[in-house]
């Protein structure tokens, strides 16, 4: 198959499983292509919003429209780690003996959805940081591997904080993208009355398996990126790192910690997705602009003074694009 066909392919897969999770959710296109993003580029997702705006109903869907074992993991308080991870039963054999046998608890599945993950005690949430980045679990005493692909989508609720624990840096950078799920408007929200109030509830197709989907994140990683290019996402990081020589005004004024090196190969890799979805076998400067914010917000760490001003990370990531210039001379 020539590049030209394999770029086709992509853009038509792409596209069905925009019209097949678009006959359920309604708007919310940059969420939805985000998501897609992410999952194309082997990467977890972190769904911010408040409550009944369809950040559950997606990751549902997508679990319908890709041939993909799912499991749904509710984070509350009181939640173990071998809820999640599963344990060793004692379990009577045909024999009359008895032994020990281990339980596989929900993590072992192809996509997992964890709800409102900020309700989990930080003991709990640490026990998806080694499934998120080896995705492999350590239980019962052994290293058992997980499911390839393996995805975790997790949601949080950013205004009823009561009860919640803050997600450890350590654990927000093993999400690929932060999407803010904002509220629709007054057409989409006239059409999810009607597909909820009035229709019949619809079920959408399969459109990719494991084996297809293998197929398109190994295409993401052949899209080739020119050195000026690749520099460009470097220096966007860089940037972002206060008290540096690469660091800009706003992020030395506003910024107690920049990215870490995985912002920038999130980055890339994302601006690769963004490349193949517009037909290109290339990384263009907007693919890496355009992929930042959603890359580096939960890669910052605001100062006291950006939380007393109401200065987002948003806003940072912003000004730190209109102060890097795009074109500049490659240094060693």
């Amino acid at each position: 198959m020539t590049t030209e066909q394999q770029i086709a392919a992509f853009r038509e897969t792409y596209g069905q499983l925009r019209t097949e999770i678009g006959r359920v959710m309604v708007g919310q296109d940059a969420i939805v292509d985000g998501t897609l993003t992410a999952i194309l580029a082997g990467g977890h997702v972190l769904l911010e919003g408040v409550p009944g705006l369809g950040k559950t109903l997606l990751v549902r869907t997508l679990s319908e429209v890709l041939e993909l074992s799912f499991s749904r993991i509710q984070f509350t308080p009181d939640l173990m780690p071998a809820d999640i991870l599963g344990t060793n039963l004692v379990m009577e054999t045909p024999d009359g003996r008895r032994q020990f046998e281990f339980q596989r608890g929900p993590v072992f599945a192809h996509l997992v959805l964890a709800d409102e993950i900020n309700r989990a005690t930080p003991k709990t949430q640490s026990a998806m940081l080694e499934a998120m980045q080896e995705r492999q679990v350590t239980a019962g005493g052994e290293v058992r591997p997980l499911p390839k692909p393996f995805f975790v989508l997790a949601t949080q609720n950013p205004i009823d904080q009561e009860g919640t624990y803050p997600l450890p840096e350590a654990q927000l950078d093993r999400f690929f993208f932060k999407l803010l799920v904002g509220y629709p408007s007054r057409e989409e929200l006239t059409e999810v009355l009607n597909r909820t109030t009035e229709g019949e509830k619809v079920t959408p197709s399969k459109v990719l398996d494991s084996e297809g989907l293998k197929t398109l994140q190994k295409l993401v990683r052949e899209v080739p990126i020119a050195t000026h290019v690749k520099d460009y996402a470097v220096r966007l990081v860089l940037a972002t790192h206060p008290k540096t020589e690469t660091a800009v005004p706003i992020t030395n004024q506003y910024l107690r910690f920049g990215s870490s090196p995985r912002g920038a190969q999130v980055l890339t890799l994302a601006a690769k997705v963004r490349a193949l979805t517009q037909g290109r076998f290339n990384v263009s400067f907007d693919d890496i602009a355009i992929m930042a914010a959603p890359t580096l917000r939960h890669r910052l760490i605001p100062n006291f003074e950006a939380e007393a001003e109401g200065v987002t990370t948003d806003l940072i990531i912003a000004q730190v694009l209109q102060d890097v210039p795009r074109d500049a001379a490659v240094t060693a």
